[in-house]
């Protein structure tokens, strides 16, 4: 796209100072013809460009011609409003619209916006979801304690932390920071961290070591699980784990492998496919379920 060419061109001149024909036209991967036509549409749009004969020679900006520096590609300014629009989705809207609006080009520009990408990071809470980061945000510029009540699989417990950073991983926000009770680093799932409130006492920033960052080993799946699926739930298994994830057994059902972190989440997703889905390894967890699936009958006894 020449438009994409010349920004390209005026932003090289204004990093390098100096360059010359052949160089940008292996750059750009035209000719060295183009480039020199696309020296003279820069010129003829006020941009002073002065080519320089000789061993030295080359193509600059004029000396002393003043140019914001921060020129973007319509690819770059694209990437950054996607990205805009997708965090807007969870925070300060209006702050993001008014950032959007300085970034898009006028209605009259040549050059024009598409949405081609919408990215909504919110969830059915989205409204606290929003309260919270932002709540998060403040007290991680500000360095100031973050008390509030989590839920999970072990109930509920009061935590005070050290927030540093948020992430979104896995279709969920979370928070990372040190934990005052457990005197450890720890990852919180936003969606079950409730009664969230700044307390004024301020903490001076850890040096976090290093193997603390990697978020990976929250998630790691060390623990492995087999399935038997039928055939008419392969759709599902396409879409939470790809066309590769199975193989097709004689009779036409699906062996299903993976590995899982959280028990009792398998578990939950497991008897969420009923009489469709068997695990038959590990059989300690194939047992599991036999014995889940019996309270189950137990439980609908007394009402039918």
């Amino acid at each position: 796209m020449k438009i994409d060419r010349l920004l390209g061109i005026i932003t090289i001149l204004l990093q390098c100072n100096k360059t010359t024909a052949p160089e940008l036209a292996k750059r750009f991967e035209v000719s060295c013809r183009t480039i020199h036509r696309d020296i003279d549409d820069i010129c003829k749009a006020g941009i002073p460009i002065i080519t320089y004969q000789g061993a030295n020679g080359g193509i600059s900006i004029a000396d002393g011609y003043k140019l914001d520096k921060n020129v973007l590609t319509v690819d770059e300014l694209q990437s950054i409003i996607t990205g805009l629009k997708s965090l807007g989705s969870v925070s300060d809207t209006a702050r993001i619209e008014r950032l959007i609006s300085k970034l898009s080009p006028k209605s009259e520009a040549v050059v024009s916006i598409k949405d081609s990408i919408l990215i909504d990071l919110s969830s059915h809470y989205k409204s606290s979801l929003s309260e919270k980061i932002t709540l998060l945000k403040t007290a991680i510029y500000e360095n100031k304690l973050v008390s509030f009540d989590y839920y999970s699989e072990k109930g509920q417990s009061e935590r005070t932390i050290e927030p540093y950073f948020l992430t979104f991983k896995w279709t969920s926000w979370y928070v990372f920071g040190y934990c005052r009770d457990k005197n450890d680093y720890r990852l919180f799932k936003l969606n079950r961290l409730w009664s969230h409130r700044i307390i004024n006492d301020t903490f001076a920033p850890r040096e976090i070591p290093i193997k603390e960052l990697d978020f990976d080993v929250y998630f790691a799946d060390e623990n492995k699980i087999t399935i038997i699926f039928d055939k008419s739930l392969e759709y599902r298994l396409i879409e939470e784990y790809g066309p590769e994830c199975y193989e097709v057994m004689e009779d036409g059902n699906l062996k299903f492998s993976a590995g899982y972190t959280n028990k009792d989440y398998i578990l939950s997703w497991v008897l969420g496919f009923g009489d469709k889905a068997r695990v038959v390894e590990p059989i300690d967890m194939a047992k599991e379920i036999k014995e889940k699936a019996k309270k189950i009958i137990t439980n609908y006894e007394h009402d039918i």
